[in-house]
């Protein structure tokens, strides 16, 4: 053909004709290109670092990339981002109407056909990016799941461990549930943890699929992975506290069915009483939830002080640089809060025996509406019925209290089971969520 040279003149962004027939939604330009142009330009890259091959995968024309396949184009030619062919056929997907499903998409030249014609051409997806991602990881994130079908068979799990990063956590990060279901039922492990070097990227240093579904507020997905056996506190920021502090009700009310530790402790804002009392304050809903469940109402008493005078401190407020192991009464009575203060401890009071209120917290506590009912409860005997309640529950275990299906199997009246629970004082199973003081 004449003028052949020309075809293999590049444009400023490195690209051939042969980039731009590829391009091309017309198949019979791609041929007529590419047997204008020499075998030695073929595998030739832009400034980008793209074959033409990548071209037609990344524009989802598959007849393109079969045409180019066919004709020996090689599928792991990776680009400058440490992508290969198959890892783009993995993460890209053409634009749809809400209405046009996933098949519908592909039949019309979507990814699925894409990831398939490379898998029957030799492309190995066992092949990483820089950062360690495999194809797999990138259909799981973007939620292709007819792409991840395929993808599935043929990955190896040694790969994937190697990783540091199993598509569960792709797909809990993603949100898609639909894939989360599949790749479990795949036999991926829901426990799988991230590799520390993967950790490091994020400045909660999370480590489960569980942590990501709940810091996007993911339910669906959060229940598939509890119901699968994650377990609720395995991350250096527990993912009952990410719930709490999104005040999400029914996420809280899953994890804490789930064994989620209503007693675990903060390692930023350290406090002598367990940390997720400071999101449930001026929420009686879940300050409910998290006493029915365990929460350890004694420490919020325990004050080395009693009724000696409190020490005075230079800073009145609750941060990480002022707090050091501090007790329950110097926060419930600052200035801000002191007016909860009647409230919250009414609440607490259901589910102690005889407590000691210190100085400081007595004081504050004389000052509101609800200090005669508390002080009537301080002062007299309690109900043989509600010592025994507590009796069994400290019987039981935090631990068990924490998953309260362990009741099930007790030859227990289910009256009795509800009352161990306080199911009389679970407000989010009656529906009462107004919550706020």
């Amino acid at each position: 053909m004449r003028n052949g040279s020309a075809f293999r003149e590049a444009d400023e962004q490195g690209c051939l004709p042969l980039h731009e027939a590829a391009a091309q939604p017309n198949k019979n330009i791609l041929e007529m290109t590419l047997k204008a142009s020499h075998s030695v330009v073929w595998q030739q890259i832009n400034r980008k670092g793209e074959t033409p091959l990548f071209i037609a995968v990344d524009k989802c024309l598959v007849g393109n990339v079969h045409f180019l396949l066919l004709n020996g184009f090689k599928p792991d030619v990776k680009n400058e981002e440490g992508d290969s062919a198959l890892i783009i056929g993995a993460n890209v997907l053409s634009q749809a109407s809400d209405c046009a499903s996933i098949l519908f998409e592909a039949a019309g030249g979507g990814n699925p056909d894409s990831v398939s014609l490379l898998l029957e051409y030799g492309a190995d997806a066992n092949v990483p990016k820089h950062s360690g991602h495999l194809p797999i990881h990138r259909a799981a994130y973007k939620g292709h799941f007819l792409a991840l079908q395929l993808l599935v068979p043929v990955t190896h799990y040694s790969d994937i461990k190697e990783s540091g990063i199993s598509p569960i956590h792709s797909a809990a990060a993603g949100g898609h549930p639909q894939c989360l279901e599949f790749l479990l039922k795949s036999g991926f492990d829901a426990n799988f943890m991230l590799h520390r070097r993967i950790r490091k990227g994020y400045d909660d240093e999370r480590k489960s699929a569980l942590y990501f579904t709940v810091s996007n507020g993911d339910i669906n997905s959060a229940q598939l992975l509890l119901e699968a056996g994650a377990l609720p506190n395995q991350d250096p920021v527990n993912c009952l506290q990410v719930a709490l502090r999104m005040g999400n009700y029914e996420l809280i009310h899953l994890l804490l069915r789930h064994g989620a530790n209503v007693n675990y402790f903060c390692r930023v804002n350290t406090t002598h009483f367990p940390s997720a009392l400071q999101y449930t304050l001026k929420d009686e809903v879940m300050l409910r939830m998290l006493l029915n469940y365990g929460y350890n109402v004694h420490r919020c008493f325990d004050c080395p002080h009693g009724d000696s005078v409190h020490t005075q401190y230079e800073f009145e407020g609750w941060t990480s640089t002022v707090i050091k192991d501090t007790m329950f009464c110097e926060v419930i009575t600052l200035s801000w809060l002191k007016h909860l203060s009647g409230k919250i401890v009414r609440v607490m009071l259901d589910y102690v025996d005889h407590i000691r209120i210190c100085s400081k917290l007595l004081y504050v506590l004389q000052e509101q509406k609800l200090w005669p009912e508390i002080n009537a409860i301080l002062t007299n005997a309690r109900s043989l019925k509600h010592l025994c309640r507590l009796r069994i529950r400290k019987s039981l275990g935090r631990l068990r209290l924490r998953c309260p299906v362990f009741l099930t199997f007790l030859p227990l009246p289910n009256r009795l089971k509800e009352y161990i629970l306080y199911k009389e004082y679970d407000l989010y199973g009656q529906g009462n969520l107004k919550g706020i003081y």
